[in-house]
């Protein structure tokens, strides 16, 4: 049997409620239709978030970890990273009726 690494990638395009816990770390959880995600990121990772919302008009990120142990409504995501993209407003096409 060949061995695999489940990873799961959320995408997000405004800034959870957060609250501190331990280290200064944010947890948060994001409702993905229906199923509630935990996720739990370090200072500087959750700067990428407020950065992007301070600094992009409308803006992307993607939310990228290990799936973990399951909760009575979805599940733990474990090792988060972050990635936040700026999201270009594209101009309405010309001569399209």
């Amino acid at each position: 049997m060949v061995q695999g690494k489940l990873e799961v990638t959320i995408k997000i395009n405004e800034l959870p409620e957060a609250k501190t816990v331990e280290n200064g770390w944010q947890q948060f959880e994001v409702d993905c239709d229906g199923r509630i995600i935990s996720i739990t990121v370090k200072p500087k990772v959750w700067k990428k978030l407020t950065d992007a919302q301070a600094n992009y008009p409308q803006w992307v990120a993607a939310i990228a970890g290990k799936l973990g142990e399951a909760t009575d409504n979805g599940f733990v995501l474990l090792e988060a990273n972050i990635q936040t993209f700026e999201k270009k407003v594209k101009p309405p096409a010309e001569g399209v009726a």
